[in-house]
């Protein structure tokens, strides 16, 4: 269950309680019965796998540079010739 962080706007008591995402947010502060504000920080992301990191894109990430990533690259189809260029001269 996710831990929220509320602070009073009457008296400033700041205090974290630990919710579930079904249940509504609390309004009351347990100090002075002013109104709370939920308050938002940073959240905590972890990235598992593979194609996260830096590192992952370059060649020494276990695939060998020249086998793998080069056959991608070449074509086996034939090349198409590009049509000749004519000219015609105006006299």
């Amino acid at each position: 269950m996710p831990t929220y962080s509320y602070a009073c706007t009457a008296c400033g008591h700041r205090f974290d309680a630990v919710q579930s995402f079904a249940d509504s947010a609390l309004t009351e502060c347990p100090e002075c019965r002013g109104r709370l504000r939920k308050e938002y920080g940073s959240i905590g992301v972890t990235f598992n796998g593979s194609g996260f990191y830096r590192t992952d894109s370059r060649s020494g990430s276990g695939i060998p540079a020249s086998g793998a990533a080069s056959s991608k690259t070449e074509s086996t189809a034939p090349a198409k010739s590009a049509p000749a260029a004519t000219s015609t001269s105006a006299s």
